[in-house]
């Protein structure tokens, strides 16, 4: 190739850089509703994962539960796990974007080599070099080298630019996987801390309903001394005194698990983190009604799925473009002599500059192979998307189910509560003058303490069912700013 050649080769190359092999990507459908069965105003969504969250756990208006959910994002090692993740993930495709550029080495060199002989005179040159002399002695001499060499794959076919396509596309997805496990540890925080105060509700109960206990078996004991009561019912009173303190002792367990768990969330050593009993804040968020759609466009899986779609549909483009011959461009420019000081002259200057092509004649069906299974993987991610949707769209349906349906238990619930505990405490008066047998006392009793546990469980219920609620819907059901 002479030189007048080179430009119409640079612009042909640059010219072809312009196309790329392989499908652009669209995104394919979803089987999604047009509306919800449990909430009115719905349409169908995209993904848009990048709406604002906001802070949604102060929806339910617990300083405790907003100082924990404030250290998660910070402390938490799943989240600083999938932080790296993301950060890998961007490097990733700066690395591949810079296969867009060329390579440029610089390169030097200095040797000096010589043969064997016997001995004789060594000539000095005028440029300091050496060499033999007389009599077949032996010759030294000095070699230095200088260059500048650049190499360069025109990106012809578009496979780079189809590789950095499927990198930005992954590194998307994990940071929506970032945005996952965020809202995921966000989410469990506040499960687990609705669940502690709800063994909190329960230790109190069993306290309460140990000391309850321990008086009517006391004056079950004093009747039973007296005469006026069988033995049964002092043993019917002992049993049930001792079936309470295994509860409270179960309570107490209990708690003493979510304190560890959430320690676990926010960072911590489960032996240096407590957090003290505190007034439970019965406060459930409202679902406000006609939910607009673009609230589960935030869902992170949702957008991960998508984004992993358009990585596998890039890589259709990469294995496309195989077919198809490899160009590089190599070039050089430097200096070669035999003596240092006159290296960078003119005279000792050299330069090249090259095009080579390679193209695969025969492999055997494995291009095409890599074709169809770079397909296969991309009907792979377009399944998982729609089941993803599917998922998503069955989380929210299940969730406004059950919030309807546990806000009239809950009031139910209270009912009840207050009914058992004034029934129970009549028939203890009713026993102390001892008009009733024990059997009732024990009936009451027992059916107050279940009312009591079931109130602070529908409560706990509520609360953990709103998470759950907000964690369908991507992160709270505040619409972004217009």
């Amino acid at each position: 190739m002479t030189r007048r050649h080179t430009p119409i080769v640079l612009i042909a190359c640059a010219a072809l850089a312009g196309c790329a092999v392989g499908p652009d990507y669209a995104r394919p459908s979803a089987p999604i509703s047009p509306t919800y069965k449990e909430a009115a105003g719905w349409s169908p969504a995209a993904p848009a994962d990048a709406l604002d969250r906001g802070d949604w756990w102060t929806l339910f208006g617990d300083p405790v539960l907003n100082g924990l959910e404030a250290r998660v994002k910070i402390s938490n090692q799943n989240i600083a796990a999938a932080e790296a993740a993301y950060r890998q993930a961007r490097a990733l495709v700066s690395e591949q974007r810079a296969a867009l550029f060329p390579t440029v080495n610089l390169t030097g060199s200095g040797s000096r080599s010589g043969d064997g002989g016997g001995g004789g005179t060594i000539i000095v040159n005028p440029d300091g070099s050496t060499s033999g002399g007389v009599g077949g002695r032996s010759s030294a001499r000095s070699t230095y080298r200088a260059s500048l060499g650049a190499s360069w794959e025109p990106d012809v076919w578009g496979r780079i630019r189809r590789t950095v396509e499927g990198a930005e596309a992954n590194a998307q997805a994990s940071e929506a996987d970032l945005a996952n496990a965020t809202l995921s540890a966000q989410g469990e925080l506040a499960v687990n801390y609705f669940g502690l105060r709800q063994a909190d509700a329960d230790v109190a109960i069993d306290q309460a309903t140990v000391e309850g206990y321990r008086r009517t078996t006391q004056i079950t004991q004093n009747r039973f001394n007296a005469g006026t009561v069988p033995h049964s019912d002092l043993l019917q009173a002992q049993t049930q005194l001792a079936n309470a303190e295994a509860n409270l002792a179960s309570s107490q367990q209990q708690r003493a698990t979510f304190e560890h768990a959430i320690a676990v969330l926010v960072g911590e050593a489960p032996g240096t983190f407590s957090l003290p009993p505190a007034v439970w804040t019965d406060n459930t968020p409202a679902v406000p009604p006609g939910l607009p759609s673009t609230l589960l466009q935030r869902r992170p899986d949702i957008a991960g799925a998508e984004r992993r779609m358009a990585a596998a549909n890039a890589q259709i483009g990469v294995a496309r473009a195989a077919y198809f011959p490899s160009l590089t461009l190599n070039g050089s420019y430097g200096f070669a002599a035999s003596a240092l000081s006159g290296l960078f002259s003119a005279p000792n200057s050299l330069w090249s500059y090259g095009l080579a092509a390679a193209e695969t004649v025969f492999d055997g069906g494995a291009r095409k192979a890599q074709v169809k299974g770079a397909r296969a993987a991309y009907d792979q991610t377009v399944a998982q998307y729609r089941q993803t949707v599917l998922t998503a769209l069955q989380d929210v349906e299940d969730q406004l189910v059950a919030t309807r349906a546990l806000e009239a238990q809950y009031v139910l619930r209270r009912q009840a509560a207050t009914a058992a505990d004034a029934a129970a405490t009549m028939v203890e008066n009713q026993y102390r003058a001892g008009t009733v047998s024990y059997v009732e006392v024990f009936t009451a009793q027992t059916s107050a303490y279940a009312a009591r546990t079931s109130l602070a469980q529908a409560q706990a219920q509520r609360q953990t069912t709103a998470v759950t609620l907000i964690q369908a819907l991507g992160g709270g059901w505040r619409e972004p700013a217009s």
